[in-house]
């Protein structure tokens, strides 16, 4: 009886094993839908990535059409804009980093300078990317890949060269008889040219200037003297503001504004910038990139483009660099973000697309040179300009290392404005310049 009990007791045990057993196997085998049950498989769809940029209304509407072009070229990933005036995009973005948020930060965004960036940690080195994809850097301009490298590795792809032309009113310079600027113009015919446009009432006010700028650009005169903002531009020892050159290029700028054929930096910020003035025809000249292109050919304007004038023992001398697209190491998309990315900065994706829209000198060499972008059918006629200056583009303006943005910001900037206002002299401005970067660069260890 008893040996009959523990022989029971034995079987049930085993019974509640094999129980257990087909238990965990039935949990740990897929679920398969049943046949007839009309189910199916969640899909989880596309991956939304977004991409942040600055511009103007029409600058948006054509990375608008990029992205577009992109979505219709696959299903799987989705690209949302986000984009800002250029006064309040840095401010979101550092803004939207410092959240540490990966679900707010961009996955692609449009910065610059990169080397800031780059040197926080919030950029995601592109090193190794471009080596798993085998993406050719090589059709860059040359040394424009430069600009978006940090510590000997690349952290974006500038979207363009974002060098300069000579922009100028057809009409006005028909209404007054001026011949339309060529290759062959110095800073004399220039000069000569802005006598007769710039129109001064009686009362003294200034209704047309020949020529307007952005502050930022008075260092295409200083290059064209050969002269630079420092003695390397990677790994300075010292300020070179002050040489001859550089002298009589500031003086050149100086003269334009005081004969008032330059309307001040100032002013023309607070009348709604270079576009604006020149829309309006405040000013029959401006000097800018191509990012005025589009804004221009919508607003139906008679304009076109030339090189900008050099001084007669001088040289072409724009800047090569150029904002860059960029991925966030934070993004949680990595594998889209590239992808997108690299068809972003490619000869048949993006820069196809920015190329037609006429609004950049593309980054890639090859682009650039094509018939999509020299005869694209519209205007401006003259785009050879803008290889022109392209071909003669060189570092210079900007230093290439993370002190730079100080520099700039607390030495260099201050001092020109001061200049450029009548605030000191040109020779005197330039050499406290000089005095205050020499005494930072040997605080912080130049050269390093």
């Amino acid at each position: 009886m008893q040996n009959r009990q523990w022989q029971n007791r034995l079987s049930f045990k085993a019974l509640i094993v094999l129980a257990l057993a087909a238990l965990l196997v039935s949990a740990c085998a897929p679920i398969a839908p049943a046949a007839d049950s009309g189910m199916e498989m969640a899909d989880e769809g596309p991956v939304t990535i977004t991409w942040a940029m600055w511009g103007s209304p029409a600058e948006v509407a054509t990375h608008q059409s990029v992205a577009d072009a992109f979505m219709e070229e696959q299903d799987d990933i989705v690209i949302e804009i986000l984009a800002e005036p250029w006064g309040d995009y840095f401010t979101k973005i550092k803004t939207l980093w410092a959240s540490g948020d990966s679900s707010v930060v961009p996955d692609v965004l449009f910065l610059s300078p990169i080397v800031n960036y780059a040197s926080e940690g919030v950029l995601e080195n592109l090193d190794p990317w471009i080596e798993a994809s085998g993406y050719n850097v090589d059709d860059y301009w040359p040394s424009l890949l430069q600009y978006a490298m940090y510590d000997g590795s690349v952290y974006g792809f500038p979207r363009d060269i974002g060098l300069e032309v000579l922009y100028y009113n057809k009409d006005i310079f028909d209404e007054v008889g001026v011949p339309y600027p060529d290759d062959t113009w110095t800073w004399d015919d220039l000069t000569a040219a802005a006598e007769q446009l710039t129109v001064v009432e009686d009362s003294g006010r200034v209704s047309r200037y020949a020529l307007g700028m952005e502050g930022g650009k008075w260092m295409i005169w200083v290059m064209q003297k050969g002269g630079m903002a420092l003695d390397d531009m990677r790994n300075p020892s010292s300020c070179t503001l002050n040489e001859p050159g550089v002298v009589e290029a500031v003086e050149f700028f100086k003269g334009m504004i005081d004969n008032n054929y330059f309307m001040p930096p100032a002013n023309m910020s607070q009348a709604g910038g270079d576009a604006a003035v020149f829309q309006s025809g405040q000013v029959a000249m401006i000097i800018q990139n191509a990012s005025r292109v589009s804004a221009f050919n919508a607003a139906g304007m008679n304009y076109d483009v030339s090189v900008i004038p050099i001084p007669a023992d001088g040289h072409r001398a724009s800047a090569a660099g150029g904002a860059a697209w960029v991925m966030s190491a934070l993004s949680d998309n990595k594998e889209e973000a590239w992808t997108f990315l690299s068809w972003l900065q490619s000869t048949n994706g993006g820069q196809r697309i920015y190329t037609a829209s006429g609004e950049i000198l593309p980054a890639l060499q090859s682009t650039a040179k094509s018939d999509a972008f020299l005869n694209s059918g519209q205007p401006p006629a003259n785009r050879q300009a803008f290889i022109t200056e392209g071909e003669n583009a060189r570092m210079g303006r900007i230093g290439y290392f993370v002190e730079w943005s100080q520099i700039g910001g607390s030495f260099i900037n201050p001092g020109r404005d001061q200049i450029l206002i009548g605030e000191v002299g040109v020779a005197d401005g330039l050499n406290s310049i000089c005095e205050q970067v020499d005494a930072f660069l040997e605080e912080n260890g130049f050269p390093k």
